[in-house]
């Protein structure tokens, strides 16, 4: 992930929160995240519940986070549930669901479901991590001997392959898979690829995350997973190294990505690359403890647990817009390119 990011990488997400209006929050400390911040023993030792929502493949490093944070702050207990980040979001703006945390796999569901929606619930997020989209396979695959990643598409599309993916209503990797099918269409020149591939990849093997097909592949049920990399990476699978043009993993490729679009329930989504973002609802019932956790997560004990776990880094992390990102979050993020 380049250091230096252009401008046109994000245009999206700043034209969405550029008529947000501000609010302060209260400073609090972040524990060793933060610089300057408060020594532990300050905090408050009363009994806290933090709530927090997120992607499904932020379920490994959200966790060893968890456990760190409660560790050091024996007080707090994290309850956190996992799913698409559009279902997610949409616990909170369509079912009432309050939160304390939310995290998404695309930047682009806070300022959509939270900022600009019917209700403001925020008016920040931070970037903190880049990913890839890529299928994963095993050793019992049909055609796991031969494929590469420059013919796999020619063996993903042969008849009786089975091709597993998340819906792109309720979740981002299911429009980030069309949408890198859509690129692979003009850099491989094969205008039907991505139809031949998709094919094999029916509704039948469709669910809300693409985490909840991970047992199908392992026992063989179906024989290609369209996953994160760091997935692929935690889990231990095979899988395809495919070209930065087309896996939306490259900033600076940014105006290619946005060439294609793709439809699904929630309107036409433009591709651009895979970064996730956290934000601090407005009215999260722990909203101190809550930037305490943030603060936690864009530190060095996040940073190692989102490493360990097959992610890129963004460090320091990204603000959009840095004047609204609460004080306690500053010393650690810098404003979106």
């Amino acid at each position: 992930m380049r250091s230096a990011w252009p401008a046109a990488v994000l245009a999206t997400g700043a034209v969405l929160v550029s008529a947000c209006g501000g609010g302060g929050v209260p400073s609090v400390s972040s524990g060793s995240a933060a610089p300057g911040a408060a020594n532990a023993s300050a905090a408050s030792s009363s009994p806290v519940t933090l709530s927090i929502l997120a992607a499904g493949t932020l379920v490994n490093p959200f966790k060893d986070i968890d456990a760190a944070f409660m560790k050091k702050y024996p007080n707090v207990t994290v309850q956190a549930q996992f799913g698409g980040s559009v279902k997610m979001v949409k616990q909170i703006t369509d079912l009432g669901q309050r939160a304390d945390v939310v995290g998404v796999a695309d930047y682009t569901v806070i300022p959509q479901y939270l900022i600009q929606g019917k209700k403001k619930y925020t008016d920040w997020y931070v970037g903190f991590v880049s990913n890839a989209i890529t299928f994963v396979y095993t050793g019992k695959s049909k055609g796991a001997s031969e494929i590469t990643s420059r013919n796999w598409y020619t063996v993903m599309s042969r008849p009786g392959v089975r091709i597993g993916r998340s819906n792109p209503d309720t979740d981002p990797s299911g429009y980030w898979i069309l949408q890198m099918l859509k690129l692979a269409d003009a850099y491989y020149h094969d205008p039907g690829l991505s139809d031949a591939v998709l094919k094999n990849a029916p509704t039948t093997y469709m669910r809300d995350t693409e985490t909840e097909l991970i047992g199908a592949l392992q026992a063989g049920e179906i024989d290609y997973l369209a996953i994160y990399r760091s997935d692929a990476k935690q889990h231990g699978f095979q899988y395809l190294d495919l070209p930065p043009e087309i896996d939306l993993s490259d900033a600076a490729k940014a105006s290619t990505y946005h060439t294609v679009t793709v439809h699904t329930a929630n309107g036409d989504i433009a591709g651009k690359p895979i970064v996730y973002a956290l934000t601090v609802p407005d009215d999260a019932p722990q909203r101190e403890w809550a930037l305490r956790w943030a603060a936690f997560a864009l530190g060095p004990d996040g940073r190692d647990a989102f490493s360990k776990a097959g992610f890129v880094v963004l460090s320091p992390a990204l603000a959009q817009p840095l004047d609204k990102t609460p004080e306690a979050l500053r010393p650690l993020v810098k404003q979106w390119p």
